[in-house]
């Protein structure tokens, strides 16, 4: 992993980044500094098995965690419903 230990609110968004669909693993690395295996790493260690399981068949493959495999370069997807977003908080309606 990286020269310095992740804390533990730097894990959590890890794992949320890992979760989401259009946050590619490029992203990841360029906030966190960690490579798509050890992102595979942390969540294998963080999370209950089942769940590890069920996010590794969720995200291998998907063309969406992969920047070189997406069908679109720039731009990102943004609901209608969402107005802003500060601090990984989203601003309510």
């Amino acid at each position: 992993m990286t020269e310095q230990p992740l804390t533990d609110l730097e894990k959590d968004r890890v794992i949320e980044m890992a979760w989401e669909d259009r946050t590619t693993f490029d992203a990841i690395l360029l906030q966190f500094g960690l490579k798509e295996q050890e992102v595979i790493d942390l969540m294998r260690i963080e999370m209950k098995p089942k769940s590890f399981i069920m996010w590794r068949k969720r995200v291998q493959g998907r063309k969406t965690k992969h920047e070189k495999l997406r069908g679109f370069k720039e731009g990102r997807f943004k609901c209608t419903m969402q107005r802003q977003i500060n601090n990984n908080k989203i601003s309510k309606r």
